[in-house]
This record gives structure tokens, C-alpha cells and sequence, in this order.
């Protein structure tokens, strides 16, 4: 793939097609295929608010609940364009070569936390019945999450409706200590419970840990950051957590902060390898662009 075809292809990470409320398609630099979005966030409140996040909080929603019937439709659609082909005779997806084209997963990641829904555990069912139903075997369910409330009832109903076929949990962790978080995530939920919640997970649904790792002022984390980073994730290891491997990568679209740029591929690749002295874990890492 051409860096023109990437650009095309995976940068456009808008959360909209055409008058779709809740689902839209991007190619996935971290799997090469296509994902299908789902936003459970349409009203875009998040508990978090990340330095990195190209959401755009200042236009107000279309719609601030999420309505399953139309939720359905509007996957199964997206389900059947994508599998007659349709989604490819328009830009940016018509860029995307023949090797991308797969469909690899129905991801719940919009313009928020997904499983702050009150409705997570019915819209990951829903899901999981049209993926049975029209997609291929091997398309997997993902969760992208914050991981601040993987302790609820409803969203471990929802984690044990995805453990029934192929899936995968991305549970972020951006900090290794608190006051990086705070900087970083700037969130009011207390860093202590997303640790405990991923450890308490671990131990019974494997997770993958996803990290973004970027310049503050022009610096990348500190050695110090990166080994507290190594260090939770060794006491998580430790305390029976089963972390499947690790996801790091950097900024790839224009941030609201100015301040907050992407690492250099020798940025992050020197983290990668200060993780890998620590952490014996699977490592895939995703770069941004380059000048």
C-alpha cells in the first residue's frame, strides 16, 4: 500500500456515513481490514478527555440516545455493503487494495466510553446475532474501552456475549502513574479503580492493552513513565490478569492540543524496546505520520 493510499484510506476515521446515526466504516491500520464502528456515544459524553481526541464536542448532536431497532438496521446495511462490494466504489474506502478489503471486525468505538450505554449489553448482543448472521466467521467483536466500567453487571454480560465467538477486549492504558494520567487522560475517575477493573477482567476474560504514546511540549514519556507503565502491567501478570499482548502506537490525526504530537518511529521504537526488556508480551505498534 502506497503512504498515498494509506492516507486516504485509514485517516479518514470519521464516525458518519451518509445519514447512518451509529454505525460507519474505516479501514483499520492495526488489523489491515475493515472495521465496522459502532458509536454507542452519539450524544460524544465521555469520562474521559484525552489531549489526543479529535472528537468534535463543540457541534451539538443529532441524536443523544441510542435506539436499538434502528441501531440494526443500520449494521445490517452496513453488513450488506460491505459484502456486495458497494463500500468500495466510493472514496477513500475505493483506495483501499484488494488485501484490505476483508472484513475483520464490528468494533464499539465512537464519540465516547461504549460501555457507559446503558444498553452495551443488548447492542453487543445484537451484534453478535448479525454477525452470525451475515458476516464472515472469523469476524471478530472488539471493545475499545477506557476500562472505567468493566465492573458492571451489564458490561460482563456483554464481555461474556463476545467470549462466544472470535473477539477481542482493547483496554486502554495510556499512563503509568497518576499524575501522567491526569495530564494525559484528564479525567475525574480515580486511576486506581481502571487499574483494578483491567487486573479484575484479566483474570477472567484476556484483554489487550492499548497505549498511545506521544510528544508533550515536544518530548516523548519519560523512562521513568514507561517503566511505572511496565510495572502495573507486571503486577496485573502477577496477580493472575491475562493479557494477551500489548498495542502501541501514536498520534495519527491533527490533535485539538498543539502541544500533543506524534513520536518519531525511533521514539517509539526505543519504547517498544524498554517494554520488551520488562514485559515478555506480543507487541504490534502502529507509527504517525512522518515529515
Amino acid at each position: 500500500m502506497t503512504n498515498e493510499q494509506l492516507i486516504a484510506a485509514h485517516q479518514d476515521h470519521r464516525r458518519s456515513w451518509d445519514d447512518f446515526y451509529y454505525v460507519y466504516p474505516v479501514v483499520s491500520r492495526r488489523s489491515r481490514g475493515v472495521s465496522i464502528g459502532i458509536n454507542l456515544n452519539p450524544d460524544k459524553i465521555c469520562n474521559f478527555d484525552c489531549v489526543y481526541c479529535e472528537v468534535d464536542r463543540n457541534t451539538p448532536p443529532r441524536l443523544r440516545e441510542v435506539k436499538l431497532p434502528v441501531l440494526e438496521q443500520e449494521l445490517r446495511a452496513m453488513l450488506e455493503i460491505w459484502r456486495s462490494g458497494e463500500l468500495f466504489a466510493r472514496e477513500p474506502f475505493a483506495s483501499t487494495p484488494p488485501e484490505w478489503r476483508r472484513l475483520n471486525d464490528i468494533a464499539f468505538s465512537g464519540d465516547g466510553e461504549p460501555t457507559t450505554c446503558p444498553v452495551f449489553e443488548l447492542a453487543v448482543a445484537l451484534a453478535d446475532h448479525l454477525r452470525q448472521e451475515i458476516a464472515p466467521p472469523e469476524t471478530k467483536l472488539i471493545l475499545i474501552t477506557d476500562s472505567t466500567c468493566l465492573e458492571r453487571p451489564g458490561v460482563k454480560n456483554g464481555l461474556k456475549i463476545m467470549q462466544r465467538g472470535p473477539h477481542e477486549i482493547w483496554a486502554k492504558l495510556d499512563a503509568g502513574t497518576e499524575p501522567y494520567y491526569k495530564r494525559v487522560n484528564r479525567s475525574h475517575i480515580d486511576y486506581n479503580r481502571i487499574l483494578h477493573n483491567i487486573e479484575a477482567t484479566a483474570r477472567w476474560c484476556p484483554l489487550i492493552i492499548q497505549s498511545l504514546f506521544f510528544r508533550i511540549d515536544g518530548q516523548p514519556p519519560s523512562t521513568a513513565e514507561i517503566d511505572a507503565w511496565c510495572a502495573r502491567l507486571r503486577t496485573i501478570l502477577d496477580n493472575g490478569g491475562q493479557l494477551l499482548g500489548l498495542q502501541l502506537y501514536t498520534i495519527a490525526r491533527p490533535t485539538p492540543e498543539p502541544w500533543a504530537t506524534p513520536l518519531s518511529n525511533a521514539e517509539l521504537d526505543a519504547i517498544a524496546e524498554q517494554v520488551k526488556k520488562q514485559l515478555d508480551l506480543p507487541q504490534q505498534l502502529s507509527y504517525g505520520p512522518q515529515t
